[in-house]
């Protein structure tokens, strides 16, 4: 077994608890109050299935987004504790920039930090993009139930407005007004069914689609996490034959190269100096110079 065994990724099987335990009291929750949800549903059928239909596909994805990690967790384990050289299992989606770079290894993992960092952006970019379309859902079934209000308020003015064009009140008869009245007042309140019937699927589904998302989100995080403290134990490692292969990292050799221009220009500021220093000699020298070529000068005559 080599030497990059020490971190071991989790399975995301306590998030799939929470989320069956929590969908079973729902269940149990909504097995109580059938009656009244029943009545509420046949407010508005149309609206209100389309409302559960949502609910239903975000639940599905929302488990879908879990279940997914399984064979991303399984491969990066099957290929921690792989001798090199061995066959590892079906390459994986979210991963599949990590085992197009790793590929059949024949030596120890050697990665460097930013090859490290690009592959952790990179999964970071896919686990958003899977949780952009559980947000919509979301949002969905919120802006669902607001559809269904408006829709019901709307059919309830409407109604509203009819029967008192129709109501006679002119009419000798009280019994008879009253009994205008109350037919007339039937329609707005099926518009009052319509509104609040949709408004109580769509912002239960919503609630009830968070929590899920949630725990999704939960267990993205900790496969991100564990995921990164696994590579940070394999960057910049050295083979276990005593070769160095990690690739140079840029930010280094640009480190490096300012490090040896620094030196340079110090060594051409020492020059400098140098070069000053012997010109301010010789200035200091001319007098000197001159007044011994003129002491040779009248020795000669």
């Amino acid at each position: 077994m080599d030497s990059q065994d020490g971190v071991t990724l989790s399975r995301p099987r306590p998030y799939l608890t929470r989320m069956l335990l929590f969908l079973t009291l729902v269940g149990f929750l909504g097995l109580i109050l059938l009656p009244q949800f029943s009545e509420a549903f046949m407010a508005n059928p149309g609206l209100n299935g389309l409302i559960v239909g949502v609910l239903i596909i975000g639940t599905l994805y929302a488990f879908r987004q879990i279940l997914v990690l399984g064979p991303e967790i399984r491969w990066v384990n099957s290929f921690r504790r792989s001798d090199p050289g061995l066959a590892l299992p079906k390459p994986p989606k979210l991963l599949a920039p990590m085992a197009t770079m790793f590929g059949n290894r024949t030596t120890h993992v050697v990665l460097s930090a930013l090859s490290m960092r690009s592959l952790l952006d990179s999964l970071a970019s896919r686990l958003e993009e899977q949780r952009e379309i559980s947000r919509y859902m979301i949002g969905l079934l919120i802006f669902l139930g607001l559809l269904g209000t408006f829709w019901g308020l709307l059919a309830t003015v409407s109604s509203i407005a009819g029967t008192l064009d129709s109501l006679d009140v002119d009419a000798t008869d009280s019994l008879t007004v009253f009994s205008t009245l109350r037919e007339g007042l039937q329609e707005p309140l099926r518009g009052m069914g319509t509104a609040f019937s949709s408004s109580l699927f769509g912002l239960a589904g919503s609630l009830i689609l968070g929590f899920l998302d949630l725990q999704a989100g939960q267990a993205q995080n900790r496969f991100y996490n564990e995921l990164e403290e696994w590579l940070s134990t394999v960057t910049d490692i050295v083979g276990t034959n005593g070769d160095t292969a990690p690739s140079a990292d840029p930010s280094q050799t640009l480190m490096a190269l300012a490090n040896q221009i620094a030196a340079l220009t110090e060594q051409m500021r020492a020059e400098q100096h140098l070069i000053n220093g012997l010109a301010r000699n010789q200035e200091a020298m001319q007098p000197v110079l001159e007044r011994l070529t003129r002491a040779l000068e009248q020795e000669g005559r």
